[in-house]
């Protein structure tokens, strides 16, 4: 079995060794995690109490949903710890209450039923119009919080399994009948923090904070084979002020993707995600290590990426969005990463992703402006960079600075491929295409930095 501890031990090593630039501030560690205090709880109570069993076989199911009503009902003051000890606790879905901290022991483990006629059905988002997979309604998360506040799932690194494997096989067998539950999804929500947790074998998306405000992820390690479908590491979903930081997320799809809803859905919901912070995140994915979209047509704006390490990765940073997404995407700045064994560098594409229905309209062209990406090192990059614009809506104000990507050894290596782009390049290896080498635009760049 593949030592996954040693592996992350490994790489937060390479990941301290090869930052390139201080993520000091006036000599504190530069953190966003302060836009949600941590809260300490007076009230605790434990699963044990109501009934809960850690032996991996007993169903647990009765004792959260014992143990979270008491926390809604009777609403402490400062609100209620829900302490889970060492031990393997099986579970069906369950839902979260405000003003409540799920806190996993050392040791601890959560683990979800493989029996999937025990998992709800929930109403497709209204972003998304029907599920991402499939037409209709949707498997509801494993763990799921809608129109909570004040929320805290911590602990000292235990672990929420979601026992994938019974979902990729229906996936590929395709005999599912509606889309894969999410490991965890918080909707309608605000003031939660994610850390000091391990997720593993999601069904599908692993964290999917949506229609959401004030959230911090940080500190979790997030695991799934890289052969598990659609295993996405963490999702902010038309969310805005969301902090995501020190983590090693190692799934089967991209690590950190934002998105904003689905084409004329996500048109009609109208609702942007913004002001996300993503920030010394390492990895590694077949897929994008962090990407925007392609489901962006709420928008996405004013996103901070910086000091990223990626490893065996298919796409080190992936802007994809498609036509009938309509959108803007815009203020995006990525900044002090390092990619290694990757086959594209950088990625920014208009013709990525699907569509939910015939309903889309051809004429919804999203826009994409105003992208800075500087500082990243590359080792071992089969192609530098792919930026392929749409003909009606080409992607303006691309600045690429300080960026130096080398080829990988006894391969092919691919150059630049530009089109229906303009915006400026300076100081990148290899040469890049005409369209980001004028004179004048990069004098514009540079000028930034």
């Amino acid at each position: 079995m593949h030592n996954y501890g040693f592996s992350i031990f490994l790489c937060f090593v390479a990941a301290l060794l090869l930052m390139n630039c201080s993520v000091f501030a006036n000599g504190e560690w530069v953190t966003c995690s302060g836009m949600v205090p941590m809260r300490d709880r007076d009230d605790k109570i434990s699963i044990t109490d109501f009934g809960g069993v850690g032996d991996g076989k007993t169903s647990n199911t009765k004792a959260f949903i014992k143990a979270i009503y008491r926390i809604e009902h009777l609403n402490r003051e400062g609100g209620t710890l829900l302490y889970v000890p060492s031990g393997e606790y099986l579970t069906d879905p369950f839902n979260l209450t405000s003003h409540m901290t799920l806190y996993l022991a050392k040791g601890a483990v959560i683990k979800a039923t493989q029996d999937t006629r025990n998992w709800p059905l929930v109403a497709p988002l209204p972003s998304y119009g029907r599920g991402r997979e499939l037409p209709g309604g949707r498997y509801m998360s494993f763990i799921h919080g809608d129109g909570i506040q004040d929320v805290v799932i911590t602990g000292e690194n235990g672990t929420i399994d979601g026992q994938g494997d019974v979902w990729w096989n229906m996936w590929r067998q395709r005999t599912l009948h509606f889309t894969r539950p999410n490991l965890i999804e918080i909707m309608n929500s605000t003031s939660i923090i994610i850390s000091n947790v391990t997720f593993k074998n999601s069904p599908f998306w692993n964290i999917h904070p949506v229609y959401c405000s004030n959230v911090v992820i940080q500190n979790v390690t997030i695991l799934a084979p890289a052969d598990s479908p659609n295993t996405d590491g963490i999702d902010p979903d038309s969310s805005s002020h969301v902090c995501i930081e020190d983590s090693y997320i190692s799934t089967g799809d991209d690590l950190v993707a934002v998105k904003s809803g689905w084409d004329e859905y996500g048109i009609a919901y109208g609702r942007p995600s913004q002001g996300i912070t993503i920030r010394r995140v390492t990895g590694s994915s077949p897929f994008s290590g962090i990407a925007v979209g392609s489901e962006t047509s709420g928008g996405v704006e004013d996103i901070l990426v910086e000091h990223i390490n990626l490893f065996n990765t298919g796409f080190g940073i992936h802007l994809k969005t498609n036509i009938g997404r309509g959108g803007i995407i815009k203020n995006i700045t990525i900044s002090n990463v390092y990619m290694e064994n990757v086959r594209k560098g950088i990625k920014i594409s208009g013709d990525v992703g699907g569509h939910p229905d015939e309903k889309y309209d051809p004429n919804a062209m999203p826009v994409l402006k105003d992208v800075t990406i500087k500082g990243v090192w590359g080792e071992r990059v089969q192609q530098p960079g792919l930026i392929r614009g749409l003909k009606n809506a080409p992607f303006t104000g691309i600045c690429l600075y300080n960026i130096k990507l080398h080829g990988a050894t006894k391969t092919r290596n691919l150059p630049w491929q530009c089109s229906d782009v303009s915006g400026a390049a300076v100081e990148v290896s290899p040469s890049p295409c005409s369209e980001l080498t004028s004179r004048q635009q990069n004098g514009t760049c540079s000028s930034s930095f």
